[in-house]
């Protein structure tokens, strides 16, 4: 996903709200006006689902056989924020778009996108028990929900069992609840070559995960409103965790540094070159490490928020329908049943043939739906023969349950970016922690500002 500023498209935007509005209506009274439980039937156009894997190609497969009347188009390039405006602006408008939750609220906001409420209704689809509540609240704005959500595949600590041993920690001293009993398993674990990180004791991927931390520790990216709050006195704990954790490592530039060098999908990848004692790391990343499993040693523990609970956050992509689609309630169908429990099974059923054909390790699926995924478990995660995986894919599972929506926002993704540049600086050193959040809220809030404009 590009990560750019929405701020300089609001021209664009705002061209598209008013053809939009000299087309017969907004995105609202549009959605009045379909018959979403008509039979589905014509041509589809569907724009962002690139590079379909076994998961998504069985899942194409199966919506297309539960609606044999509609013919799909699959524009497969990659969803872009600037060509999205500059479609709707034109013309040229998709019937379906994949894209990033942080963007669905920023084009809700414009009226760039239907709500899909009378969609689900139709379908019989209850959004809070399809989906997970925080992967919902993702995609709300206003009492509306504007996506179909797909992929919810949570974090959690990922611990090097062969270092973790040689250097006498256990799994519990990684508790980042705990900050002194979390330091001092780092520092236990920690080598360097002068000044050059060798050997981390905990790789918390700062940036990469920065909401997590923030958020964990008991901050808040936006109101309830959605407008942003990076400058809440409460964002400061989980930024100075990171501080402390990356200073007792040779500093944040250093660790940056290591991080980038690391082999992350190949054979030499941290793990097996023991470069990490623990690392924050989403669910899919065990997939990559169960190639190397004769040479690692894995367990997982949850990340604890600042009262010691386990602590998760949704993330992960979304089916939309702008304002102006051709086909939107062929589009409301097609949406609907890939996100159905069927077409996830059909998914989990491909993916572990899949994994059998390679000899590799079913980790499961993490579809964004409770039923699937409990389902998906239940007939396709086998014991995999090696304890510490089984343990690591147990430890996944159960901290799905305890997430949380990073916030919806019309600046969504500007709060992310702005997020991570406040957070680059304070840890460099360049900005206290409190002037980086208050630079990163202006910048925000003008993102915000631009984003509701209209």
């Amino acid at each position: 996903m590009r990560k750019r500023s929405l701020a300089g498209v609001a021209a664009v935007a705002a061209s598209a709200l008013l053809l939009t509005a000299c087309g017969g209506g907004g995105a609202e009274e549009q959605a009045a006006d379909v018959d979403f439980s008509a039979a589905p039937a014509g041509t589809l156009a569907a724009w962002g689902f690139e590079n379909a894997d076994d998961v998504g190609q069985s899942r194409l497969d199966y919506a297309a056989e539960q609606l044999a009347d509609v013919e799909v188009t699959l524009d497969a390039t990659a969803f872009d924020a600037q060509k999205f405006t500059t479609r709707i602006a034109s013309g040229d408008v998709p019937d379906v778009v994949q894209m990033d939750r942080r963007y669905v609220t920023t084009y809700a906001a414009q009226g760039l996108l239907m709500p899909l409420d009378a969609c689900f209704e139709a379908k019989s689809v209850n959004p809070t028990e399809r989906w997970y509540r925080n992967v919902v609240d993702d995609v709300t704005y206003e009492d509306a929900v504007y996506a179909v959500s797909q992929f919810y595949q949570p974090p959690a600590i990922l611990l090097n069992m062969n270092v973790l041993n040689e250097a006498g920690v256990t799994p519990e001293e990684f508790d980042t609840s705990n900050m002194d009993g979390l330091l001092t398993a780092i520092g236990k674990i920690y080598q360097a070559s002068g000044s050059n990180p060798t050997r981390l004791g905990f790789d918390p991927v700062a940036t990469g995960q920065g909401g997590l931390w923030v958020l964990g520790m008991g901050g808040q990216l936006t109101d309830d409103t959605g407008t942003p709050t990076l400058d809440d006195p409460a964002n400061a704990a989980g930024i100075d965790a990171l501080k402390q954790i990356t200073d007792a490592q040779g500093g944040y530039a250093a660790v940056k540094s290591f991080t980038d060098s690391f082999d992350t999908f190949g054979d030499a990848n941290q793990f097996v070159q023991n470069q990490v004692g623990a690392q924050v790391a989403n669910q899919w990343y065990p997939n990559v490490l169960g190639a190397y499993r004769d040479q690692i040693s894995l367990q997982a523990v949850p990340f604890r928020d600042a009262e010691g609970q386990p602590f998760s956050l949704a993330s992960g992509t979304a089916f939309v329908i702008p304002a102006g689609a051709k086909n939107p309630a062929a589009a409301c169908a097609w949406m609907t049943e890939l996100t159905s429990t069927d077409a996830w099974m059909a998914a989990g059923a491909a993916r572990a043939a899949t994994i059998e054909g390679k000899g590799g390790l079913n980790t499961g699926l993490f579809t964004g739906s409770p039923e699937a995924d409990e389902m998906i478990r239940e007939q396709f995660v086998v014991p995999t023969g090696d304890a510490g995986f089984d343990q690591v894919i147990s430890t996944y599972y159960e901290v799905v349950e305890n997430g949380k929506s990073f916030g919806s926002s019309p600046a969504g993704q500007d709060i992310q970016n702005e997020l991570n540049n406040a957070i680059t600086a304070a840890l460099l050193g360049d900005k206290t922690t409190e002037q980086a959040l208050a630079d990163a809220q202006a910048a925000a809030q003008r993102a915000y500002d631009n984003a509701t404009a209209g």
